[in-house]
């Protein structure tokens, strides 16, 4: 195994890592007793244990970590918060949709870095103790819970009327 290039592979996702956990915690608070933020609010300590283990990967294969990057997902993410949403002030819808693409994009890099690591694991005895699988299942759930609230921001961003965001039912059990 060719432990420098897995090494930044590792590094680019802890920073992707940094970034989406970063945006989860903007837009839970910006939807804070939605749907939307209570579904976030389950979704972070998640998002956490997975950047936990993604360190634990690093640790195991005694691979450095790349602070460099890390903080500059930190920043990216700040600077992301800048965009134009059509209001000057306060939350727009189209913040929410986008914010939501993002969470959607970070889950499918989160989906492949499981996967990539599984297949990695038949080869290296070390990774072996960590549940890949298990992480793949619980990636592609949160997925389809993304994508369902991606699809309702949407409705509301370009309704012709001002909509309500995520007054209804929870879209899956304990969410």
């Amino acid at each position: 195994m060719h432990a420098k290039r897995l090494g930044i592979y590792l590094n680019d996702h802890l920073a992707g890592s940094v970034g989406g956990l970063e945006l989860a915690i903007r837009t839970e608070a910006e939807n804070h007793g939605n749907l939307l933020g209570r579904y976030l609010a389950t979704l972070i300590p998640e998002l956490k244990e997975d950047q936990s283990t993604l360190l634990a990967v690093l640790d195991a294969l005694a691979l450095k970590r790349d602070g460099l990057k890390t903080r500059a997902a930190w920043a990216v993410e700040k600077v992301g918060r800048l965009k134009l949403n059509g209001t000057l002030l306060r939350y727009s819808p189209l913040s929410r949709l986008l914010e939501l693409e993002g969470l959607c994009s970070a889950t499918e890099g989160r989906l492949s870095l499981w996967r990539t690591l599984a297949r990695v694991s038949v080869k290296d005895a070390r990774l072996a103790v960590f549940p890949f699988e298990s992480l793949v299942q619980r990636g592609e759930a949160q997925r389809s819970v993304l994508q369902r609230l991606r699809a309702q921001a949407a409705d509301v961003a370009f309704a012709e009327e001002p909509q309500p965001f995520g007054t209804g039912e929870p879209l899956v059990a304990g969410h």
